[in-house]
């Protein structure tokens, strides 16, 4: 059993694992100092995320047979965390993050739909200016202080993002589009994407605090409709609406 901690979304957090692999995984993230709580994995838990990912059928895109313990142990890693972060007002979301000049914009939509691709046309346009917070499943923190927005490991395939923490403004559904067009929309229409694109919690007592948090992300940052086609002018077009101060 491999022992470290590592600090996310301003938590320190004991894990206790497996693989070295998995204390490589989360290098950016090691900390010292007494940790908020501590998780461990074991192999009944590899096997419960090797089960899961055949059953939610993403044997189209690679066999599970393919795939190590040290990666599924990452997931079950994930996991756990997201599940104690709800004590802590955090939950897990899916998206492209991307900061500018200090504050977050968040884009989500299907698998495929282009993120990543439109969090590149934000670094290709505001080059310094823009910072990768993370690139498939950031932490968000309702705090008194507003709505964060916080860096992991778990930072998609190109492990592109940060170990930084950022105020989120705005939350864009991004679909594709012939013309490139960005809507503000109410929270009431919002509501399916944020539970779709969100980690419930496992633990059935915790689902009113997961609504909680729903309900005051909704309340403090805007949201907003993107259809886009993925030329530059839709980094354009985008900044410039959810930018612009009330």
């Amino acid at each position: 059993m491999k022992q470290f901690t590592v600090n996310v979304a301003d938590r320190n957090i004991c894990v206790n694992a497996i693989f070295d692999s998995t204390e490589r995984f989360c290098k950016e993230y090691l900390a010292d100092g007494p940790s908020d709580f501590s998780v461990t994995i074991d192999y009944q838990d590899i096997d419960f995320e090797r089960k899961l990912f055949s059953q939610e059928g993403c044997l189209d895109v690679i066999s599970v047979e393919n795939l190590s313990d040290n990666y599924f142990e990452t997931i079950a890693l994930q996991r756990k965390i997201t599940e104690e972060f709800f004590s802590y007002d955090t939950l897990l979301f899916h998206g492209s993050v991307i900061a500018v000049d200090g504050v977050a914009y968040l884009f989500t939509a299907k698998s495929g739909t282009g993120k990543s691709t439109h969090t590149r046309l934000w670094r290709e346009l505001f080059g310094e200016r823009a910072v990768m917070v993370n690139d498939d499943k950031p932490f968000i923190s309702v705090t008194d202080d507003g709505i964060i927005v916080h860096g992991s490991p778990w930072n998609g395939k190109h492990r592109l993002g940060n170990n930084i923490s950022v105020p989120l403004r705005a939350i864009c559904i991004l679909e594709r589009g012939e013309i490139n067009e960005i809507k503000e929309i109410p929270a009431s229409k919002a509501v399916f994407m944020l539970i779709q694109q969100s980690s419930r919690p496992k633990d059935a007592t915790k689902m009113a605090k997961y609504m909680e948090l729903l309900d005051a992300i909704a309340a403090k940052v805007k949201f907003y409709r993107l259809s886009c086609n993925m030329e530059p002018e839709a980094a354009e077009i985008s900044f410039a609406a959810m930018s612009k101060e009330d």
